[in-house]
């Protein structure tokens, strides 16, 4: 409609000018001839049919040009409308006019970011009794102005109750990590030496840190090593402030009574695994399968000291260095480096340990 607007006022521009070259009589004579005919058009078609075809383009630019005559010589011209119907027309006009620069370029409500959806859901995914309430209140600590119905149609969209049940509990996965810091985890594993002698590896970790304890290695674990090492043990979660609630174990003899009365004497309560079933110590399990692939597995092991200083050489190599999953590949008492590395400078050196079976890679300084 705007080009045909732009495209009547260059003809009628034109037109302008070829009536400035015509002499006054015959410029009297064509308007008289166009006036006649008009007169005709109004007696063979109905004034108000005549309007319904006038488009938005011819009304704007008939309005346009009776605004610049004056009224009195307005009411004698012949027009197809009424002069009420221009005065009309031209109030649409300017209607429309402020209408369009007030208009936003995006019309209705501003779009949510979407960074503010994947963290509602976030905190959905991860505290599953919260409500949309709730979610609402912790997004406001944050300084993210929303309304808590965007919060509530964020939920009902990706198919979260918005309004939990609140009295539900934890899945055993929450549970054992929200008490994994009062855990401890003991076993033996059986080493055989070159001529055959079993050795009996004492070792604890910690379900939380995943740290490992090799609290001692002997080819008879008797009462008196036994409460030796559950001593020594002590003495070692007192240094680390270590708070230990609970200990697991399996029902092997050699963790004798004298054993679990010394730990709880110290106020940690012994748990015996079930009858055959090592998942219920899995954590130690698994930490037995990494010792066996990675050291014991890979050399020929002498005697019981040889053993002893491969075990420590293993302890430190896994404590200090070697990546978890449980941890985000981070070690038990390593975190992972917040600095970014240049990968166009940096080097690379390796550190052995135990005789080359295990390699740790450090940075060159």
């Amino acid at each position: 409609m705007a080009l045909k607007l732009v495209y009547l006022a260059v003809r009628c521009l034109l037109s302008l000018l070829r009536l400035s070259r015509l002499d006054p009589v015959n410029k009297n004579v064509e308007i008289l001839v166009l006036r006649h005919q008009l007169a005709v058009a109004q007696r063979r078609i109905p004034a108000r049919e005549l309007q319904r075809k006038l488009t938005w383009a011819d009304r704007a630019w008939l309005t346009l040009l009776t605004g610049l005559l004056p009224e009195a010589r307005l009411a004698r011209l012949r027009l197809i409308v009424a002069p009420g119907t221009l005065l009309r027309w031209h109030r649409d006009l300017i209607r429309r006019g402020w209408a369009c620069r007030s208009r936003h370029h995006c019309p209705g409500r501003l779009p949510m970011h979407r960074r503010i959806k994947t963290l509602v859901l976030r905190l959905a995914n991860v505290n599953p009794s919260w409500g949309y309430r709730r979610l609402h209140g912790e997004l406001a600590g944050l300084g993210i102005t929303i309304a808590a119905s965007t919060v509530w149609e964020i939920l009902n969209t990706a198919g979260i109750d918005p309004a939990p049940c609140r009295d539900r509990g934890p899945c055993w996965a929450d549970f054992l990590r929200s008490q994994a810091q009062a855990i401890l985890a003991a076993d033996f594993v059986v080493v055989d030496l070159l001529d055959g002698t079993k050795v009996y590896v004492l070792a604890v970790v910690e379900h939380a840190s995943r740290r490992i304890r090799i609290l001692g290695a002997t080819t008879n674990p008797i009462a008196e090593w036994m409460v030796q090492q559950a001593r020594n043990l002590l003495m070692d979660l007192d240094e680390a402030t270590a708070e230990v609630r609970f200990l697991i174990h399996d029902r092997d003899a050699f963790f004798c009574a004298a054993f679990d009365q010394f730990l709880a004497d110290a106020g940690i309560h012994v748990l015996r695994a079930g009858v055959k079933a090592p998942r219920q110590n899995a954590i130690m399990e698994r930490w037995f399968r990494s010792m066996r692939a990675e050291l014991t597995d890979r050399t020929l092991i002498w005697n019981v000291a040889h053993l002893r200083r491969l075990l420590r050489e293993y302890e430190t190599f896994y404590n200090t260095h070697r990546p978890h999953r449980a941890l985000s590949q981070a070690a038990p008492l390593r975190p992972l480096p917040n600095n970014v590395i240049d990968l166009d400078t940096f080097r690379v050196r390796r550190l052995d340990r135990a005789a080359g079976l295990l390699h740790e890679y450090q940075h060159v300084a």
